[in-house]
């Protein structure tokens, strides 16, 4: 579903809604034209006058004012806006759990600024690198950290529309960081991402390499000219590379592998192991037009692993399981889809993904963990790397999008962009990236 529509629960960030940022703010004008049009588009649906209402009991109560008058006290009387500072900080502490001195919450809501920082500038440093100068952030936005200033920036017609704009979206991405964040303490995350990694090192991987000890090689890898698939693969060493130049239509891609025992074997194997980072979480709720992160968020704990056949791949199942008992964990494996022994299609449930991605995924539900896992191997990670309308940067840009999660952030009619443009000379400049 795109967060464009009626039933975004991002209602307040869609400028082609009834709460959209105007050009100027009258907050001392309730009966004049403008304010009489706005209650009509607003009444044409029900949902959107509940919506408000509770958006303006929650701005009221934030504020601690009774109306929209009162705003411009606030506005003029720097002390006023530090005692409502201070009682907001307190008040969003306790809603998302936050144990600790007033310092120590203040520090934990300024985290949440950063992390919506963190969202705008990871989309600037790579799915919209070309275009960071017509979505960077507002200096004075940018170093306004507050809760209380930022909301009464949005009602502040000193600032420009594009400003008070994005003040509204950093409130919105801190409330989702403070979701994830209050998340992530009930859950323990960073105790199991530990206990996972120490589960791996003591019972998954061969005891003949130390912790943290690789194996460089190299996939020099045939594509198609037609779509860029992977045709043939083969394993090399990092000296062989070395003699080694590609030919047109041929890539050269390193691997760092581990190894696994497997009977009186030791099979190489490519892991990159994945915590996602805050602002990776704030992007999903927001793709998966979701406010909840323990609904939308079921793979804060991952692994990719590549190996050379299908029968690596079920050896490393094998070698899971049996690794889970050892360590007195049994291991449930859940939601299961496998396109790499099965001939039918991916089934594609996310916005931009492709049904030619074939990958072994489940999750793998021990020692009070639950953890995903996409198993490839050395063809179909090059695919999914490398190949058209399949490959990671090319799904990066089209969930970002194909969900309405671009305009959501930076509407076009604010920034001067057109979406669907940048989205296309995106992809060509990713597969030009790849295949030149």
């Amino acid at each position: 579903m795109s967060v464009l529509t009626q039933d975004s629960v991002f209602t307040s960030l869609r400028q082609t809604g009834p709460l959209a940022t105007t050009d100027s703010v009258e907050l001392n004008s309730p009966f004049s034209r403008q304010a009489r049009e706005w209650l009509q588009i607003l009444r044409e649906n029900r949902l959107n006058v509940t919506k408000y209402r509770a958006l303006r009991s929650q701005v009221f109560e934030f504020l601690n004012i009774t109306g929209f008058d009162q705003i411009s006290a606030l506005l003029n009387t720097p002390q006023l806006r530090k005692e409502r500072s201070h009682r907001a900080c307190t008040l969003l502490g306790n809603m998302f759990g936050v144990q600790g001195t007033a310092r120590e919450v203040e520090a934990r809501l300024l985290e949440y600024a950063r992390t919506a920082d963190a969202v705008v500038n990871s989309l600037k440093g790579k799915i919209m690198a070309p275009y960071a100068s017509h979505i960077a952030t507002t200096n004075e936005i940018e170093v306004t950290n507050d809760p209380v200033n930022l909301l009464l920036i949005m009602f502040d017609d000193r600032y420009h529309q594009k400003a008070r704009f994005e003040a509204r979206r950093k409130l919105v991405l801190m409330n989702l960081a403070g979701s994830i964040d209050q998340r992530e303490r009930e859950t323990q995350i960073e105790d199991k991402f530990s206990l996972f990694l120490d589960f791996l090192n003591d019972y998954v991987w061969s005891r003949k390499q130390k912790i943290g000890e690789h194996e460089i090689v190299y996939l020099l890898s045939r594509h198609n000219n037609d779509d860029f698939r992977c045709v043939d693969v083969q394993v090399i060493s990092m000296e062989q590379a070395k003699e080694t130049s590609p030919e047109p239509g041929c890539k050269l891609t390193l691997l760092k592998r581990r190894r696994f025992t497997a009977g009186n074997r030791e099979i190489p194997i490519y892991v990159s192991i994945r915590k996602k980072p805050p602002e990776a979480k704030v992007l999903k709720l927001l793709r998966k037009n979701e406010k909840n992160p323990a609904v939308a968020v079921d793979d804060e704990l991952g692994l990719m692993a590549v190996l050379d056949s299908i029968s690596d791949v079920k050896m490393f199942q094998h070698r899971l399981t049996r690794s889970a008992s050892k360590a007195d964990s049994f291991m449930v494996l859940e939601d299961i889809s496998d396109t790499l022994t099965e001939a039918a299609s991916y089934k594609v449930t996310a916005t931009g993904s492709s049904s030619k991605t074939p990958m072994l995924k489940f999750f793998a539900r021990l020692g009070g963990m639950r953890v995903e896992f996409i198993i490839h191997t050395n063809r179909s990670w090059l695919n999914y790397m490398y190949q058209q309308d399949v490959s990671h940067d090319e799904y990066e840009v089209k969930r970002i999008f194909d969900s309405g999660v671009a305009e959501l952030l930076f509407p076009g009619d604010i920034f001067h962009l057109d979406h669907q443009a940048i989205r296309d000379d995106m992809i060509k400049t990713f597969r030009r990236q790849i295949e030149g």
